[in-house]
């Protein structure tokens, strides 16, 4: 078992989840059950699925946690898209972010080909 606390991928994904919980909270009201949840869904599931690959008793169980992980990373990356396009976020804030997503994807895919070799 690895303390997944210990792991810079998941402290930069826990970062990350309390940058989109902040920039949601000025999202309209009408998104709280909408975008507003998803994006906190697909950020939280991020951390919380290195968090629990962690905790398996094989590489291979720890390793499809982190595939399922990278799949939430690219979700993201698609509804930061979405709220910039709808003007939800400036320019400034989706590059930030679109930056830290694509990081984190990059170290995630990085640590399970590790993991695997």
């Amino acid at each position: 078992m690895v303390d997944f606390q210990k792991l810079l991928i998941w402290q930069k994904a826990h970062v990350l989840t309390l940058d989109i919980y902040k920039i949601t909270r000025k999202y309209p009201k009408e998104e709280l059950f909408g975008l507003t949840s998803q994006m906190r869904k697909s950020s939280s599931s991020q951390p919380s699925n290195i968090a629990e690959g962690s905790a398996r008793q094989s590489k291979a169980d720890f390793n499809r946690f982190l595939i399922i992980a990278l799949g939430s990373n690219a979700e993201l990356l698609y509804q930061l898209i979405l709220s910039k396009d709808l003007e939800y976020i400036s320019i400034e804030v989706f590059i930030e972010l679109t930056e830290k997503t694509k990081e984190l994807g990059k170290m995630i895919f990085s640590y399970s080909n590790k993991m695997m070799n």
